[in-house]
């Protein structure tokens, strides 16, 4: 956990910021097991598969989903996520990480991760921007990232959005959000990368944001990176749905301040779940021998 801290949240430029790669991941080894061991077992399971078929294990197979080019793969486990406090962090997003709707922009939640965290955030939000979407300030989210800077170098990329696709999308999105993805990991190959998925601006959810959602969430997965849902956790429902968007001729339904703090608030929770998680490591004692913390 991190204690609230003073860093500056800075804001960059539209055309400031670019993409990074995720943090090594912790891999699980499996130990060594004797020949005789190995031939008992594979017999055993053999058997078992002849007599009882209903009760054999599937095979693990990767599983491919393809648009165009693009191919998902089968999910890999994230690791934990290391964060150190004073850590550089790089929100990246639409509207909603600008600070639209909050009485100045810097009370928006991505400013705000700064003190909820203890880490300095820089702030790249184009309003009206998506992965398919060109922004009010900005173009589209794979031009954005390919004009980054790659002195940058931030510690952890947290990737916004978008609702803006909703009404372009199904059409070539997979493909474009490979793209500016395959872009932030080359542009900062050692950053942690955590993906945010869009927030819900009405309710109920509309139909196209809950797919973005699931492909965005899939996608993320198949590369092994953190992914928050704020739809699938239910962070916007209509017990506070008027506490936390400003549905007036100002705000369009979008965070008020009030709402930017409490998304601050739920993102902060978010990545530093992501720091409790336990690692996988090969030597992992038995139950048995497991030491309670």
């Amino acid at each position: 956990m991190h204690a609230p801290g003073r860093f500056r949240a800075r804001r960059l430029g539209p055309d400031a910021l670019p993409p990074r790669s995720p943090r090594q991941r912790r891999v699980a080894g499996w130990g060594w097991f004797s020949l005789l061991g190995a031939a008992l077992a594979v017999a055993a399971v053999c058997a078992v598969a002849v007599l009882r078929p209903w009760g054999a294990p599937e095979p693990v197979v990767p599983v491919a989903v393809a648009e165009g080019d693009a191919a998902v793969a089968a999910s890999v486990p994230p690791a934990p996520l290391v964060l150190e406090e004073g850590a550089r962090v790089l929100v990246f997003g639409d509207s909603w990480v600008y600070g639209s709707a909050a009485t100045v922009p810097t009370l928006g939640f991505a400013y705000r991760l700064a003190d909820e965290l203890g880490v300095e955030t820089v702030v790249a939000g184009v309003r009206g921007s998506g992965y398919l979407k060109p922004g009010l300030d900005g173009p589209a989210y794979g031009e954005r990232i390919a004009a980054l800077d790659p002195a940058l170098d931030p510690d952890l990329v947290i990737v916004e959005g978008s609702i803006n696709d909703r009404r372009l999308y199904p059409a070539g999105y997979r493909d474009a959000v490979t793209a500016a993805w395959d872009a932030l990991e080359a542009r900062y190959p050692d950053a942690a990368i955590v993906i945010l998925g869009p927030s819900p601006q009405v309710l109920p959810v509309e139909d196209p944001t809950s797919s973005i959602d699931r492909d965005l969430s899939e996608l993320a997965a198949a590369r092994g990176w953190w992914y928050i849902s704020p739809i699938a956790d239910e962070w916007i429902t209509t017990a506070n749905y008027l506490d936390v968007i400003d549905t007036g001729p100002i705000g369009r339904d979008h965070p008020s301040t009030d709402g930017h703090a409490y998304l601050a608030a739920r993102v902060a929770d978010a990545v530093e779940a992501m720091e409790l998680q336990p690692a996988i490591v090969a030597d992992a004692p038995r139950d048995e021998d497991a030491v309670a913390p």
